[in-house]
């Protein structure tokens, strides 16, 4: 087995929010801790965002066209399937001590470097996106320029994501009771002013297909989650039950998403072409209550971006270049600052909606292949995947990733690209991220039949090694 540092300066109880060293390294059965709530509250504020309030809006879009129960069940389905494939891959940190992507490697081997460097990227942009929003409210909470709220947004995120696990598990843990409180006086305000009796603006196929487009749009926006799920469970006990983990990871992402989702479905009709946070801040009534507002959507974007600078710290080790996580996440917090600004730039309803779908159509394919390598090897060695230079190429499985990735293609709808499926076949709608999916499963399962036998041999040749 290869050697590793377990003694890597890292959290060992709740609260304790000093520097995490550690990057991609196991953690040591003796230095896990936790309580299973914390499993919810960490998936759960993150998605108590504008982001997720502007996309509940999309639905009534010209270029979807959904009424209020057509929308509604879209937003409902689209969350169910967007959260079951984080909820299956947070089980794997209790069982190896390992986040997401160097979990990853145990298939990918040194192939990793590609959905690593891509996921790397993608929380470069789920920053910029959530930036703009968060920004914009500190701007009308304040009077500052955009570019200044926008500083401070940037350091709020950036000393929670270099400090780490515990200091965002405990930042999450307040947010969602704070986040909460907020969003539940802004549904209050909702009820007072939806619009729950609007009518499709579309009909037949076209309804068919919208449906199916606002579906992959919702849940896409928690199937980016996947690709992070275990690096916020890895400090729990090996013991802790994988059902358990699934349920409150699962019900985390979908629970919350849905509700702001929602909120932004029925108060559509009252955005008027304004600022989506103009709009917050009107309907809770402006004054005191608006100021809160624009504070917790402040709040709100430094927890999920948070998350996504440190987990893309996480991928970045993984794809096999060298630097400090908490070096990494700072790097990935500026170039977050720099991309929001151009963001800002306008056009932001077609370049949100882009990329949701991007982010839906590589991480099926990866989970695919993930999923398939974990039920074909029964046991990993958790400690020699550490090491990049010793990994196998895992050809298998970019094959794989790549054949699920191409195979989509056809069934993409973007602004930038329309598959033939959707333009002769759906209507416009999107179901690119269930066919990678398939794909990708069933190209590793015929390539990886070594994988069993690998595992079997490790199993004889080392005693000592991760049951999974």
């Amino acid at each position: 087995m290869s050697t590793y540092d377990a003694t890597l300066a890292g959290p060992t109880r709740e609260g304790d929010v000093s520097l995490e060293r550690r990057g991609i390294e196991p953690v040591p059965d003796e230095r896990r801790y936790g309580r299973l709530y914390r499993s919810f509250t960490v998936f759960f504020a993150p998605n108590i965002v504008p982001a997720a309030f502007f996309l509940g809006t999309l639905a009534t879009a010209s270029f979807i066209g959904l009424g209020w129960w057509t929308g509604l069940l879209a937003i409902l389905l689209g969350n169910v399937i967007g959260s079951l494939l984080a909820g299956v891959l947070a089980s794997m940190g209790p069982q190896t001590g390992l986040a997401q992507m160097p979990v990853s490697r145990a298939s990918f081997g040194k192939s990793i470097a590609v959905p690593g460097v891509v996921n790397w990227a993608t929380s470069i942009g789920w920053d910029a996106i959530n930036n703009v929003f968060g920004a914009a409210a500190l701007t009308l909470l304040t009077g500052l320029p955009f570019w200044a709220s926008l500083i401070i947004i940037f350091a709020g995120q950036g000393v929670l994501a270099i400090f780490g696990y515990e200091a965002i598990h405990s930042f999450e843990k307040w947010a969602t009771v704070v986040l909460g409180a907020m969003f539940l006086i802004v549904t209050v305000k909702v009820i007072g002013v939806g619009d729950f009796h609007r009518a499709a603006a579309v009909h037949g196929g076209d309804l068919v297909g919208s449906f199916i487009l606002m579906t992959t749009i919702t849940a896409s926006f928690i199937i980016g989650f996947s690709v992070y799920a275990s690096d916020y469970t890895r400090y729990l006990p090996s013991s802790t039950s994988r059902a358990a983990v699934f349920w409150r990871v699962a019900l985390g992402l979908a629970l919350s998403s849905a509700w702001i989702e929602i909120l932004g479905l029925a108060a559509a009709s009252a955005l008027k072409n304004e600022a989506p946070m103009n709009t917050l801040r009107d309907l809770v009534g402006g004054g005191l209550l608006g100021a809160l507002a624009m504070l917790a959507v402040a709040g709100g974007t430094v927890a999920i971006n948070a998350v996504n600078d440190y987990s893309g710290s996480l991928s970045i080790q993984a794809a096999g270049i060298r630097v400090p996580r908490p070096v990494a996440a700072a790097i990935g917090a500026a170039l977050g600052f720099v991309l929001t600004l151009w963001l800002n730039s306008g056009g932001l309803g077609g370049k949100f909606e882009n990329f949701l779908l991007f982010v839906s159509y590589w991480p099926p394919a990866w989970g695919a292949v993930v999923l398939t390598d974990w039920w074909l090897r029964k046991r990993i060695d958790v400690a020699a995947i550490v090491d990049y230079r010793k990994l196998h190429s895992g050809w298998r499985a970019l094959v794989a990733f790549l054949a699920g990735f191409v195979a989509s293609i056809p069934f993409m709808n973007t602004s930038i690209f329309v598959g033939w499926v959707p333009a002769n076949v759906l209507h416009g709608g999107d179901v690119a991220y269930l066919v990678g999916f398939v794909v990708a499963g069933a190209v590793y399962l015929a390539l990886a039949q070594g994988v069993r036998q690998q595992a079997v041999i490790e199993q004889r040749v080392e005693p000592q090694l991760t049951r999974v």
